[in-house]
């Protein structure tokens, strides 16, 4: 249990103004906090997770630290700033000090210029953070993958992790030109990628495991054993499914590979690719 990880997943304090796309009165309209996951995580043989920005919110960023310091389950933060703003390597040299923070991102995946990933200021931010030898977690609709091969030239070497598999339409049924697109990048560039977030982009009240193990099964095709990261986008994940059940099908997808290679989706990868997560101090309590 000790090294496996939950790579992604979110906490927050409701508040309707500050989190516009929950939807009231929704299963996410509430509280979430560590000791509502660590049951979860428990049940699960999971030892810790990563806390993932749900807001573009500096504010958020300092809190979600705050909640790692104080809860050693929480192995790191991917927090968020202005990534396109003229001070932006400032603003990123002020978070230094933080040990639990492991790397930043940007809710690309709600911008309107179908070409932000284009974007030179935005370019420039994200090369700030790989320079800063933090992790970026690239968040996008299937769409945007169009312009990745070029935001990848630009911004050079670096750890990069697409969230959710870039967010396939499975309600859709879509396949290409999604799985020629991400399997092209896989091959191409050597960045790393969430098995995560995919069963709410499916029908959250019909969907069917095996159309959602089909688009893990190339996920994990593509990126192999060594690059695929396991998250379960808990709580989201409610939308659709409880999390044992999210759990369940990654288990489901790993149970041909070998320990090693299981090990290596499940924490290692996450380890590795935020290379600032902290192993657990000797006698620290994960509480």
């Amino acid at each position: 249990m000790e090294g496996r990880i939950d790579a992604h997943q979110h906490f927050w304090r409701y508040d309707p103004p500050q989190y516009e796309w929950i939807e009231p009165g929704s299963v996410l309209a509430r509280n979430y906090l560590p000791d509502d996951l660590r049951g979860e995580l428990d049940d699960a043989g999971i030892a810790r997770s990563v806390a993932v920005q749900a807001r573009q919110s500096e504010e958020e960023t300092r809190w979600l630290l705050d909640l790692a310091r104080r809860d050693a389950s929480i192995a790191g933060v991917v927090g968020w700033t202005d990534l396109r703003a003229p001070d932006v390597e400032a603003r990123i040299a002020a978070w230094a000090g933080e040990a639990r923070l492991v790397g930043f991102r940007h809710v690309v995946q709600d911008e309107p210029n179908p070409e932000f990933l284009l974007d030179a200021a935005f370019q420039r931010g994200v090369r700030a953070v790989l320079a800063a030898g933090l992790a970026y977690d690239l968040l996008i609709r299937a769409p945007q993958l169009e312009h990745v091969p070029a935001f990848l030239d630009a911004i050079g070497p670096g750890s990069i992790v697409i969230d959710h598999g870039a967010k396939p339409a499975i309600a859709e049924a879509e396949w290409e030109p999604w799985a020629g697109r991400i399997a092209a990048i896989a091959r191409d560039y050597p960045i790393d990628c969430k098995l995560s977030g995919l069963v709410t982009e499916a029908d959250p009240a019909a969907w069917r495991e095996d159309e959602v193990m089909r688009y893990m099964a190339h996920l994990l095709d593509c990126f192999g054993p060594e690059r695929l990261i396991y998250g379960s986008d808990w709580p989201v994940c409610l939308l659709a499914a409880p999390y044992a059940r999210v759990h369940a099908l990654a288990e489901t997808l790993l149970a041909p590979l070998a320990p090693a290679e299981r090990e290596a989706i499940m924490g290692g990868n996450a380890r590795r690719a935020y290379a600032r997560i902290a192993a657990p101090v000797e006698g620290e309590k994960i509480q």
